[in-house]
């Protein structure tokens, strides 16, 4: 069980999360969710802009910590909830970046309008009220959020993205921080120019539907074929 693979990978997005400086190097923390029970976290009381494989914390989806020589991250159950609320998620990051932080300290949102990536990947955030950190409470108001979003402003906190890869869980932190940089510095400019309802429309996922096939309806059709060649 020591998932050496997995582990270097949460531990290269952490590395990468600190020198990005989206996180401080005692802040933040990020999980992947392995063979569908399994959490490997960043642990607490580390160093983040230097962590390895090693120092990634195991624990089971039910919260039992299978390194016991590691100190869980005190936001593990947030972690836990959000996959239990979202079975589609494999990775979450949860971090501070200052900009984000900012609107997530203020009454102003970040604006995903302004710019097409910023729509398209991200859609548009969700707010999680305040609770204390590390929390039963904070941890069932951030699974609530992410029922319907796939970034979440922690009021008075920072931010949790999540995603089906580390990839794709760092990448919305990211252009999450670029976008709330975008809204200040347009919103100092003055004259902010919006996507149009109907471009915004454009950036919305499109469905996909599946070919329903009657296996019964198959089988007159075969049977009628067959029964028009003998004939």
């Amino acid at each position: 069980m020591e998932y050496t693979k997995e582990r270097q990978e949460v531990a290269y997005f952490m590395r990468r999360l600190y020198e990005r400086r989206l996180t401080t190097c005692s802040g933040g923390n990020i999980s992947l969710l392995v063979d569908g029970d399994i959490i490997l976290i960043t642990p607490s009381g580390l160093d983040k802009g230097r962590i390895e494989a090693e120092q990634i914390g195991i624990i089971s989806l039910s919260g039992e910590n299978l390194t016991p020589s590691l100190k869980p991250s005190i936001e593990t159950e947030m972690h836990i909830r959000v996959y239990q609320s979202r079975p589609d998620v494999r990775a979450v990051v949860h971090a501070h970046p200052v900009v984000c932080s900012s609107f997530a300290a203020s009454e102003k949102e970040i604006n995903t309008s302004l710019i097409a990536e910023s729509r398209a990947v991200l859609g548009k955030p969700a707010i999680a009220q305040y609770a204390f950190m590390g929390s039963p409470e904070l941890a069932a108001i951030v699974a609530r959020a992410v029922a319907g979003a796939n970034t979440v402003l922690l009021t008075n906190h920072g931010v949790l993205s999540i995603g089906q890869t580390l990839l794709q869980a760092f990448d919305r932190i990211e252009v999450l921080e670029a976008a709330a940089t975008i809204t200040l510095i347009t919103h100092l400019l003055g004259g902010k120019r919006e996507l149009t309802g109907a471009q915004l429309s454009e950036l919305e996922p499109r469905e996909e539907h599946s070919l329903e096939i009657n296996e019964e309806l198959v089988q007159l059709i075969t049977q009628a074929v067959l029964n028009n060649l003998k004939a």
